[in-house]
């Protein structure tokens, strides 16, 4: 069976996660729906990681099965059509080998999280960004982030129903930059790493944001970690700012693949 590599944008307010739940609208059951409709018979895809309820992504990565050969460019129109309304859309396809995995093929996940500082309420960009009303000292959170660097037990920063067999992860950047947006003031964290934790990300986020507004100093961050207790951690921030940026992979699947 040929087997393709999905580049997914979403926005994940509608849905109760990536993951496919009974009785709960998800992303990967829309589009395992999408594909339904376009061979017969049942699909099942796995993708490169499994966001939570409200998380969007920018650059999802998953691949699938099908049951003839189509080109990269008709699979993609073709599942868009299917997946109409949801706001989901395929933004790349390409055939890799049988044995390509989007989760286990996978080198590092790339994710942005989006904080706007103003005190009236966000409207067009309502559910797509944080909202804090203060604004957020950037060299605290940055000095508060160095801390987090590297290979660490983040039992601090992990969800009490995460899965993962250990909580050591190593994180290879968060990266914070700052610009005038289009709703005001903007806060952009980067975050890069081979894995993650449940909820990880969305736990430093909130702790870095308890140092931007002064609650903590960046060394509070230091003893968040070293205390391995989820009780230390900051409040988990809203899912709503969170993207899934990129994936990236030995060789990227969708270099060269344009057009018809």
């Amino acid at each position: 069976m040929p087997r393709y590599a999905l580049k997914i944008e979403y926005n994940g307010a509608p849905f109760a996660g990536w993951q496919k739940q009974a009785e709960l609208p998800s992303v990967q059951r829309a589009i395992e729906t999408a594909l339904d409709r376009l061979e017969a018979g049942e699909h099942q895809i796995a993708a490169a990681g499994r966001t939570d309820a409200g998380v969007h992504a920018l650059g999802q990565v998953a691949h699938c099965d099908t049951t003839r050969e189509w080109t990269p460019f008709r699979l993609q129109e073709a599942v868009n059509f299917h997946l109409k309304p949801h706001p989901i859309a395929l933004v790349d396809v390409a055939p890799v080998a049988p044995d390509w995995h989007a989760r286990f093929s996978a080198q590092e996940r790339h994710y942005m999280f989006r904080i706007v500082m103003r005190r009236p309420p966000v409207t067009h960009e309502a559910g797509l960004v944080w909202q804090v009303k203060r604004p957020l000292d950037i060299e605290r959170m940055r000095a508060g982030a160095a801390r987090l660097i590297g290979h660490h037990d983040f039992t601090t920063f992990r969800s009490t129903i995460c899965q993962a067999k250990s909580p050591c992860k190593t994180l290879d950047e968060i990266r914070i930059e700052e610009f005038d947006g289009a709703s005001g003031p903007e806060m952009r964290l980067y975050v890069r790493a081979r894995s993650f934790l449940h909820n990880q990300v969305r736990s430093i986020v909130g702790t870095l944001e308890k140092v931007g507004v002064g609650a903590w100093d960046p060394e509070d961050v230091s003893r968040a970690l070293e205390a391995r207790d989820r009780a230390a951690c900051g409040p988990v921030s809203p899912p709503h700012g969170l993207y899934l940026e990129s994936v990236r992979y030995p060789e990227d699947p969708f270099a060269g693949i344009s057009g018809e």
